[in-house]
């Protein structure tokens, strides 16, 4: 071979030898390995207690405060108590007369309530002016839920109540 052949033969070499060496380097990535939501383990947030509702209200048809279970609650426990109360003068305060419903209910199950659908409940105790609440909900996966606690006047009661409530919750 003469010099001039070898000359014009170097860059096709030179390129050959780059276009070898830049794809010996590159690796093929293994495919990633799919979990399920539900596979998959967060670490438990740090204050694992959380208060729903602490306070005092005056209730004449029905009052509901929401509360949100966080994503990834194994075991989430609600808990506390409530006592009702008729703000009127001569009433024994464990008169049957200030008897409430309280109801927990989901998302599904509130909408229903809301619309006036008689529907189930997820927990209810009826015609009560003092209980004890201890109930267990359902784990969460990766989106948190949320649910109601409705306070409600029992049907065709018009007597005003007051109620006091402390709930907290556990996961």
């Amino acid at each position: 071979m003469n010099s001039k052949m070898r000359i014009r033969l170097l860059p096709a070499f030179l390129l050959a030898a780059i276009f070898f060496s830049t794809s010996a380097c590159q690796k093929k990535k293994a495919p990633e390995e799919q979990l399920l939501p539900m596979d998959r383990i967060a670490p438990t947030p740090a204050d694992t207690t959380r208060t729903v509702l602490r306070k005092s209200f005056a209730l004449s048809t029905s009052v509901n405060f929401p509360f949100d279970v966080p994503s990834h609650a194994a075991m989430p426990r609600l808990h506390g108590n409530y006592r009702s109360f008729v703000r009127q003068l001569g009433v024994q305060p464990n008169d049957d007369t200030a008897n409430v419903d309280f109801l927990i209910l989901n998302e599904d199950q509130y909408a229903d309530f809301i619309q006036g659908h008689a529907g189930e409940a997820f927990f209810s105790a009826a015609a009560s002016h003092n209980q004890d609440v201890n109930v267990s909900l359902p784990p969460t996966q990766d989106q948190p839920r949320k649910y109601y606690l409705v306070f409600r006047n029992s049907p065709g009661d018009a007597t005003k109540k007051a109620v006091q409530a402390d709930f907290t919750l556990d996961f």
